[in-house]
């Protein structure tokens, strides 16, 4: 995988682009772009690499993501099946920041959605009673005029701006300006991503990204703000955690089936990432 700084020509010279996605997967490449993103998922379920946030996504999840912010979103494994029918559907709404014209959102009146724009650096997920009441306008934004469109998206950032229910993902701001992409991190995710449940020694996965243990370590820490171990944890519990919502597997296959050779180092891992140990989290949906 490679980081990639996306500037499509079809986006040249324009200043807000909505698309509606009907695709086996979603993105292939960890990756980020000059525009604001504001990604609606109305069918798909994997996890979600916002910055350094790792975390699980399904229906129903709105995100904004801010301009050279990095991002990833990877299915789950049955998307990727050969020969398989699942499909994602997904509105992709990419804007700059002067979609209504320069200064606009400068003015005292749009003070909050400026706040809002500011707050997506860490990238910002709205709660599901906030995308449910928006499902219907967001379906429908493809189907508008280009003027149409700006201005139903002028009332989206609006609403949100107004709303409590939001969580910050990344902890840190972790955007990316230099052209200069860093190859190897998505080389890396990618490993990481497709071969979690396996055993994974730092020497691995410094190979993979082709430095030695020390210097792999510091970059990884750069480009993550987290160690290699604790990146791999996120990926084994987040998948964990889809798996004890999903399947019927006893918990401690779960344990063996995401990488881990010990259930009590299982349940510590999980209980520090999710708040609350394997069972509980399995037996309070």
């Amino acid at each position: 995988m490679k980081l990639v700084l996306k500037n499509t020509e079809s986006f040249i010279n324009k200043r807000i682009n909505i698309v509606k996605k009907e695709v086996p997967c979603l993105d292939s490449a960890w990756h980020y772009h000059p525009e604001y993103e504001l990604l609606y998922i109305s069918r798909s379920s994997g996890i979600r690499f916002v910055g350094d946030n790792v975390s699980h996504f399904s229906p129903g999840e709105l995100v904004l993501v801010g301009s050279y912010l990095p991002h990833l979103y990877r299915n789950d494994p049955a998307y990727y099946e050969e020969g398989g029918n699942l499909k994602v559907k997904t509105i992709v709404m990419k804007f700059t920041k002067d979609f209504m014209g320069e200064g606009t959102f400068d003015n005292p009146e749009f003070a909050d959605v400026n706040k809002l724009l500011d707050e997506s650096k860490y990238g910002v997920l709205f709660g599901k009673n906030v995308s449910r009441e928006m499902h219907d306008e967001i379906l429908e934004i493809t189907d508008l005029s280009k003027g149409e469109q700006s201005i139903r998206l002028l009332s989206f950032l609006y609403k949100l701006s107004q709303v409590d229910d939001k969580t910050q993902l990344s902890s840190t701001d972790m955007r990316q300006f230099s052209t200069e992409t860093p190859d190897r991190l998505d080389n890396v995710i990618k490993y990481i991503s497709d071969n979690y449940m396996n055993t994974i020694s730092l020497g691995d996965i410094a190979d993979i990204a082709c430095m030695t243990t020390n210097s792999f370590c510091r970059f990884f820490k750069k480009m993550t703000n987290k160690s290699f171990t604790e990146f791999l944890n996120e990926i084994r519990v987040r998948n964990a955690a889809r798996m004890l919502v999903q399947e019927n597997y006893p918990i401690s296959e779960i344990c063996y089936l995401v990488g881990y050779k010990s259930i009590p180092n299982f349940n510590k891992q999980f209980k520090h990432i999710m708040g609350e140990t394997p069972k509980s989290y399995r037996y309070k949906l």
